[in-house]
């Protein structure tokens, strides 16, 4: 859906209709007869296009990251309000590629992981694209960093029923999305407390516990059992 000339292709038809299939019910339950069904194509025109159902669903994996991560990307271009505009008016054509992500990521499968390691790689990118641009701090550890981010951004979409719930709606919604938008950024802006007084404390406990300790007491687990005695003059 990146454009309407490529939303008319073929290729992109069947795409999208494996997309819907595959999220609403699981990869191992559609067929490839079904995904051609749905596309309006003969089953052999799904093999053509992408060899066998395993490359078709790499190729929803692909479409799920450029939308997911290649669309963050996109600040850096300067435009932001327009592009926060335009994700907002999307909400509803985004609802299949979220269930398509829930469904897929959470399948105990080889198929989860890379999915998921590619949402990684995605997410790492943009972050060195972003702080080459200004648009955020360099973290303290890039892949650490990447690593929650990725984690933050696919609990939304997993626990759906749970965020829905939470906001007061049946289901996720464009209103609730909404009223989403400005908390998320605000945190993410302005971090969460008021000052740093717990990150200035954490570094100070990992660097006192940072090697073997020198201050072990009489009920220390690593206390030594047997200690040399003192002589006695």
């Amino acid at each position: 859906m990146r454009s309407a000339d490529d939303d008319r292709t073929t290729r992109a038809r069947i795409r999208d209709a494996a997309v819907v299939l595959f999220g609403r019910d699981g990869f191992d339950a559609t067929s490839v007869r079904a995904v051609a069904a749905a596309a309006g194509v003969s089953p052999g025109l799904v093999i053509h296009h992408f060899g066998s159902k395993d490359g078709l669903r790499l190729a929803c994996d692909r479409y799920i990251v450029d939308e997911f991560i290649g669309r963050k990307g996109e600040l850096a271009s300067g435009r932001a309000s327009a592009l926060i505009e335009q994700w907002l008016a999307d909400v509803d054509r985004m609802t299949p590629l979220i269930d398509y992500a829930a469904r897929m990521l959470t399948s105990d499968t080889p198929s989860a992981d890379s999915l998921f390691d590619a949402l990684l790689a995605g997410t790492a990118a943009m972050i060195d694209e972003q702080v080459a641009a200004g648009i955020i701090r360099p973290p303290i550890d890039r892949d650490v960093t990447a690593l929650y981010l990725t984690l933050y951004g696919l609990v939304p979409l997993i626990m759906q029923r749970q965020l829905a719930r939470g906001l007061g709606a049946e289901r996720i919604t464009t209103e609730a999305i909404r009223r989403s938008t400005l908390p998320i950024l605000d945190l993410y802006t302005h971090g969460l407390y008021a000052d740093d007084r717990f990150l200035v404390a954490a570094q100070e406990a990992l660097e006192r516990t940072n090697g073997p300790r020198s201050d072990k007491g009489e009920n220390d687990p690593n206390q030594d059992p047997d200690p040399p005695r003192r002589r006695v003059s």
